[in-house]
C-alpha cells in the first residue's frame, strides 16, 4: 500500500458511472428521485463535497452526457467493451482513470458514486474521504450499521445462526456483535493502489456509517419507493431540521408561482398560468400563522400585483438588487438570513439564494440553480412545486 500523505483537494477527482442500459429500470440513470434525475442527483452531491476537485461521469449515452453536463460534469465516453451488463465497474473506473490523467490531470484520489443510491451527500463523501485519512486507509467505504440476526444454512440445509448462537438464550439485537453491509453508494480508494490492484479493496480498508435510507435502485418499486421518500423529507436528510427554523418564506414570481410562460395579445397585455393547488398551499400556509410570506420579483407587471393580492400576500417588484431588497425586509420584520427560505428558478436569484437559510428551486429550474438549490422541489414551476414547499412546512406543525 502506498503511504498515505496530507490530501489535495485538487487531486481528488469523483467517478460516476451511469450507462445507458438497464434491464431492470429502463432508462434507470435518468429517472427522476425528488424532481432530479439519478445521474444529477449524484453529480450534485459530488460537486457538494468541498474535497473533489472535479466531477466526471463515464457513460455510453448522450442524453446522461447532456445531463451531466448541465449539472456542472465533465463527461468520459465510456467504450462499448466497457458498457455491457458483464464489465465490471472496476474496469469502468480503470477507463476513466486513464483519461482523466490524459486530460493533464493528477490524480492522487477517487470517488467513487452509485447513481443507484440517491441519497448520498456531498457531507457523506467528506466523511468517507476523512475516514480513508484517519485510518491511514487504502480506501473507504460506506455502510449501514446492521443489527440484524444472520443465518446460513449448513451441510444439511439446516438453518445455522452467523452471528449469535440459536441454541442458546436469544440476545437483544442491541447485544449482538457490531456488524455493517455496504450501502452502495460510496467508494474511495487511493489511485496507486487502485491501479496496483485493480480492485476497489485494494488494501487496508476503513468503514464510514452512513444513515442513508437503506435502498439501492434495482427496480421500478425500489424507484417508486424513493421517490416518496424524496417527497417526505423535504429533498435531502437535513432539510427536516433546516425547515424547523424557518419563519420566514419568500419567493420569486415568474418560474415559481408559474409555469415562466407568458401569453402576450397584439396590445401587449400579459396573462400568466398559475396553479390552484398552490394557491391553497400558500393559504393554508399564510392561516397556520408560523411563517411571513413575501414575493420578491424582478419583473414589476399588473398580474403579479393582481395573484400576490388574491393570496394576501405582500410583494415587491422591480428588484434588482434581491439580497439589499431581502435584508431590509428582513430587517422591518425582525428576522435574519438563517430564518429564511428563499425559492427562486433562475440565476438572479442565485446571490439570495446563497444568503438564505434555506434555499428551493422548482424541479424545472434553470440547471445553475438546480445545482445550488438546497431543496430541488418534486414539481415544475407554477405546477405543484410551490404545494409541495408548503405541505412540508405545515407537516413540520401538524
Amino acid at each position: 500500500m502506498s503511504q498515505p500523505s496530507v490530501p489535495n483537494a485538487s487531486t481528488t477527482h469523483c467517478v460516476i458511472l451511469a450507462r445507458g442500459g438497464s434491464k431492470g429500470v429502463p432508462g434507470k440513470n435518468l429517472r427522476m428521485v425528488g424532481g432530479l434525475s439519478l445521474v444529477a442527483r449524484s453529480v450534485r452531491a459530488a460537486r457538494a463535497a468541498p474535497s473533489v476537485a472535479q466531477v466526471h461521469v463515464s457513460t455510453d449515452d448522450a442524453a446522461i452526457a447532456a445531463e451531466a453536463r448541465r449539472f456542472g460534469a465533465e463527461v468520459i465516453d465510456r467504450p462499448a467493451m466497457l458498457s455491457g451488463d458483464t464489465a465490471s465497474s472496476e474496469s469502468g473506473w480503470l477507463h476513466a482513470l486513464e483519461m482523466i490523467e490524459e486530460r493533464g490531470k493528477t490524480v492522487e484520489r477517487l470517488v467513487f458514486l452509485q447513481c443507484t443510491s440517491p441519497f448520498t451527500t456531498g457531507a457523506d463523501i467528506e466523511a468517507c474521504l476523512a475516514a480513508m485519512e484517519e485510518k491511514g486507509a487504502a480506501c473507504a467505504l460506506s455502510v449501514i450499521e446492521d443489527h440484524s440476526f444472520l443465518w446460513t444454512l449448513d451441510e444439511a440445509g439446516l438453518g445455522r445462526g452467523t452471528n449469535h448462537d440459536e441454541s442458546q438464550p436469544r440476545k437483544r439485537r442491541q447485544d449482538l456483535p457490531p456488524a455493517f453491509r455496504e450501502s452502495g453508494a460510496i467508494y474511495c480508494v487511493r489511485a496507486a493502489d487502485f491501479v496496483r490492484t485493480g480492485q476497489r479493496f485494494c488494501g487496508p480498508v476503513a468503514l464510514c456509517p452512513v444513515d442513508h435510507p437503506p435502498i439501492e435502485i434495482d427496480t421500478p418499486d425500489d424507484l417508486a419507493l424513493c421517490s416518496q421518500i424524496a417527497v417526505s423529507h423535504g429533498g435531502g436528510r437535513d432539510i427536516g431540521d433546516r425547515l424547523d427554523r424557518i419563519a420566514a418564506v419568500v419567493m420569486d414570481f415568474d418560474g415559481v408561482h408559474t409555469d415562466n410562460l407568458v401569453l402576450t395579445d397584439d396590445t401587449g397585455r400579459e396573462a400568466v398560468m398559475t396553479s390552484r393547488g398552490d394557491g391553497m398551499g400558500l393559504e393554508l400556509l399564510r392561516k397556520a400563522g408560523h411563517w411571513r410570506l413575501m414575493i420578491l420579483s424582478k419583473e414589476r407587471n399588473p398580474v403579479v400585483e393582481r395573484r400576490a393580492a388574491k393570496l394576501n400576500i405582500e410583494v415587491y417588484q422591480s428588484i434588482d438588487d434581491k439580497v439589499a431588497a431581502l435584508e431590509g425586509w428582513l430587517t422591518g420584520q425582525g428576522l435574519d438570513w438563517a430564518q429564511t427560505l428563499y425559492v427562486g428558478n433562475d440565476v438572479n436569484d442565485a446571490a439570495v439564494m446563497a444568503r438564505a437559510g434555506l434555499s428551493a428551486c422548482p424541479a424545472d429550474a434553470h440547471p445553475e440553480i438546480l445545482a445550488r438549490a438546497d431543496w430541488v422541489l418534486p414539481q415544475p414551476g407554477g405546477r405543484g412545486a410551490l404545494r409541495a414547499m408548503c405541505d412540508a412546512l405545515l407537516a413540520r406543525v401538524s
